[in-house]
């Protein structure tokens, strides 16, 4: 699905300054997992802005999955245009941990309304694969 609106040469999303490629695409794909907390954050980012719904569902943490998370997801995705991440901090979450924090602000508009999504998030490792928890979010005009 994602493929077709983002090349991979193209510059990640999540703005890295890395490639597509070599960033947040491997996650997206399902080649390789994200290492770490903020490396799951940024790839859910990029899934939010190309519209990656699967993935966006696959890497929510089981217990916080609810029936029409997919269509809502799908209509937020398509009414939202996300345009730009900033880390503001991170906490664990590193390659060795099982919990991580991450806490970020994120500029979207949608429709003529633009604003920053400001959100301290949890993520915890299970089978091996970081998954977003929860977290307190902010919403701020933009």
């Amino acid at each position: 699905m994602f493929h077709d609106q983002l090349s991979s040469d193209a510059a990640c999303p999540c703005g890295s300054g890395k490639s597509f490629a070599d960033c947040c695409g491997p996650a997206l794909s399902g080649t390789t997992p994200a290492p770490t907390a903020e490396a799951l954050m940024r790839s859910r980012y990029c899934a939010f802005a190309i519209g990656a719904v699967d993935y966006l569902l696959d890497t929510v943490a089981p217990e916080k999955r609810q029936e029409g998370d997919a269509e809502l997801l799908t209509e937020q995705t398509q009414v939202t245009t996300w345009t730009g991440l900033n880390i503001l901090s991170t906490r664990m979450g590193k390659e060795s941990d099982d919990l991580g924090e991450v806490s970020f602000e994120a500029r979207f508009q949608s429709g003529p309304s633009k604003g920053v999504l400001r959100e301290h998030s949890r993520f915890r490792r299970e089978a091996g694969l970081w998954v977003y928890v929860d977290g307190d979010v902010e919403l701020l005009p933009g």
